[in-house]
């Protein structure tokens, strides 16, 4: 879920007609002090945070002047809240509250439907409301082909003693609020406190909406940056690996970071994961070791080499982690090689200095395995590879050992040799395969023609590799990056092929 802050998840509501406090956006206790000057009233300061509970770890603060909402927002702005670090306050009118409701949309996947749940009691949480009075908190599923009626509505806030006027714009809210949600695909839409000024009007005194991952792309007008259910703003690389993510739809690769601000020695290690419920078990099992866990990654449901690759890439572009541990399910169909080759490629291209433990369990385990072992013999730290009947515990604790040992050979990286791209052509992610051919001249074993899983690669009257289709097709897809033009032909040829595949937040270019 992607989460919005409180001022924009109000800018919805004020575009739903849902009365909300006039209220400005602050990044400087300065800004904020204007803000109050321009409201000249009594103001709320408040941090924008995508956690609950910002009132006890003061991140709400009332101010009467200029001057004191300044200040208040001193406190707040570059504070942390359970991790998060404030940005900006909302500056808003403070409101004289006369009661307080809950009024909530949430999607039951046990249902598959909407659910409305409304209390006549407000509170910190819907949870702890229903549990202290039951008899205040109705539920009611909504049919998504028939909405959410005003008749409905009102007949759901009279079953909790609400009657008369009050009902029927409580009613009215929450009609506008099923709407909203419907509209912008909300998982969650939630005003607490929904209040009764003291005007008798009815009021969004908080609001946090959450809008499903799937369809951030249909409202470009929220800017959403990226679309993960992050406790944090997205950090680079968050940033990064969602745009890789977001251009390529071959197979899952999910990437959040969980520590940032780390040395290396402190026993940080960066994890692959290869489906959820295996790499769960995984993490687990490394942190039984005594081992921290600097980021969650998951490249599952096929996906290519390159992908494997970028995801590696990106594991290790964070600075200090200690150790490279890699484990899913053990049970996965994709076929192992193509992840091998990608860690391969990135191991390589990194000169890796740190212990690597890598749990490759599926199809083709084997020859994974194989490609892991023999491919990074030479590279100044370990590379060990697993299947499927070797336990994530001792693939951790084989972690462990690596590290303890810190045995790094000093070996310099090779530099690279000169690459004549003789034959080239684009792939799907705006990858470069090309080819050297006065290498491939040379080459006897045409590995590249021979490991080319979707057979699109032929030899020409000189021996040397060339598409036998069309290099538009080629681009669409055809080639499917398994990268065994650049890793099997190094090690099984005269290295002529090579691939660029970018990550421009890296600075890896084509």
């Amino acid at each position: 879920m992607a989460r919005l802050f409180e001022y924009q998840s109000k800018s919805i509501l004020n575009k739903f007609k849902i009365p909300v406090p006039e209220g400005k956006i602050a990044d400087t206790p300065e800004s904020a002090g204007d803000i109050a000057r321009e409201f000249a009233c009594p103001v709320v300061v408040k941090a924008q945070t995508w956690t609950t509970g910002r009132a006890k770890y003061g991140g709400i603060k009332f101010a009467d002047t200029p001057e004191e909402a300044k200040m208040a927002a001193a406190g707040i702005i570059g504070k942390k809240i359970k991790g998060f670090t404030v940005e900006n306050v909302l500056v808003e009118k403070k409101l004289d509250i006369e009661e307080e409701y809950f009024a909530g949309i949430i999607i039951d996947d046990s249902k598959a439907s909407p659910v409305l749940i409304f209390s006549s009691v407000g509170g910190t949480g819907i949870e702890e409301i229903a549990k202290e009075h039951p008899d205040k908190v109705i539920r009611h599923t909504i049919d998504i082909h028939e909405g959410l009626s005003a008749y409905t509505a009102r007949n759901l806030v009279r079953k909790v003693g609400i009657s008369g006027k009050l009902q029927m714009k409580i009613a009215g809210i929450l009609v506008k609020l099923y709407k909203a949600a419907r509209e912008y695909e909300a998982r969650s839409a939630e005003i607490n406190p929904l209040v009764r000024v003291k005007s008798g009007d009815i009021m969004a005194a908080d609001c946090h909406i959450t809008i499903d991952d799937y369809a951030v792309f249909r409202h470009p007008d929220l800017g959403i940056e990226i679309a993960r259910e992050l406790s944090n703003p997205p950090t680079e690389l968050d940033m990064t690996a969602f745009n890789v993510e977001k251009n390529d739809y071959r197979g899952t690769f999910y990437f959040i970071q969980l520590e940032t601000d780390f040395e290396e020695g402190q026993g940080y290690v960066g994890f692959h994961g290869a489906g959820g419920g295996g790499s769960m078990m995984s993490m687990d099992a490394v942190l039984a070791e005594g081992f921290k866990i600097a980021n969650f990654c998951d490249t599952s449901g096929n996906p290519p080499a390159s992908k494997v690759y970028r995801a590696a890439k990106i594991i290790m572009a964070q600075k200090g982690i200690d150790g490279y541990f890699g484990s899913g399910s053990g049970v996965a169909s994709q076929e192992q090689f193509h992840s091998a080759r990608g860690l391969v490629k990135a191991f390589r291209e990194n000169w890796i200095r740190i212990p690597v433990v890598e749990r490759l369990g599926g199809n083709q385990e084997e020859k994974a395995c194989d490609i892991l072992h023999n491919y990074t013999k030479d590279l100044p730290a370990p590379v060990e590879c697993y299947g499927k009947d070797t336990p994530a515990s001792y693939c951790a604790k084989r972690l462990r050992e690596l590290v303890n040992k810190a045995e790094i050979k000093d070996i310099p990286k090779p530099k690279e040799e000169p690459h004549n791209a003789d034959y080239s052509f684009q792939t799907v992610s705006e990858g470069t395969v090309s080819f050297d051919y006065d290498k491939c001249r040379k080459c006897i074993s045409k590995a590249c023609i021979k490991e080319c899983i979707p057979g699109i690669l032929n030899l020409n009257d000189e021996g040397c590799p060339v598409l036998n289709i069309s290099k538009e097709d080629a681009a669409k897809g055809k080639c499917t990056e398994c990268l065994c033009c650049e890793i099997e032909c190094k090690f099984k040829g005269e290295a002529g092929g090579k691939i660029d595949l970018p990550i421009k937040e890296l600075g890896i270019k084509n």
